[in-house]
């Protein structure tokens, strides 16, 4: 003779497992969407800076002190003039978001991309906001004024000798997230100093492209 009782509390548990699994299956979905949403929404906001193009428009860039330089025909201006160094890289931004600028690490030196940045709280802030809107150009700047600042005589040194400068760039996007690094090789060429990019890392998140290994170096 059946058990009623029993086939009833059994159907009832089994209707609660599938109602159960149900649910956590389409939280997992609506998760993942979020997920992706959240992802497409941070790949539209991302910047990426690059040197900008021989053909791209020169960049009038003025300091502090209303000292002026051009950059232009994809070069950049490392000079000293006055006892201070002044510096500027032409900027393209190759992402879909505007690009805001944060600080800056001078290596008075070329620095591969096998070799790890620095701290970022450790980055020296500029003194005034510059953005690169999406597929525009732009521009970074920086002075060394201070004759006691510890990168002035090894960089004055590396201009007066003709050898190449590496500086890493740290900006994100203009929601304040994103951040991300872009080293900037300097060599000294016949009209200028030719930047190029070595490496990019991302400050904030996963980073896609990791380190190589230094038996990787090329």
């Amino acid at each position: 003779m059946a058990d009623w009782a029993t086939i009833s509390s059994l159907a009832t548990a089994g209707g609660t497992l599938v109602l159960a699994a149900a649910t956590f299956a389409s939280v997992r979905s609506a998760n993942r969407s979020a997920r992706l949403a959240e992802r497409s929404l941070a790949i539209g906001l991302r910047p990426v800076l690059m040197p900008s193009r021989e053909q791209d428009p020169p960049e009038e860039v003025m300091f502090a002190d209303e000292w002026m330089v051009t950059v232009e025909r994809g070069r950049a201006a490392v000079t000293e003039d006055g006892g201070v160094i002044y510096m500027a890289i032409p900027l393209r931004n190759v992402g879909p978001g505007i690009a805001v600028l944060h600080g800056w690490h001078l290596y008075p030196e070329r620095r591969l991309s096998t070799a790890s940045h620095e701290d970022p709280a450790g980055f020296r802030r500029l003194t005034r906001h510059l953005y690169v809107a999406p597929g525009d150009t732009g521009f970074w700047q920086a002075a060394i004024r201070d004759p006691r600042d510890e990168l002035r005589a090894p960089t004055l040194r590396a201009i007066g000798e003709r050898r190449p400068l590496t500086v890493d760039l740290l900006y994100g996007d203009h929601e304040g997230g994103q951040r991300t690094i872009s080293r900037f090789d300097l060599m000294p060429g016949e009209d200028g100093w030719i930047p190029s990019v070595s490496a990019h890392w991302r400050v904030d998140g996963v980073d896609p492209l990791p380190p190589l290994p230094s038996a990787a170096a090329g």
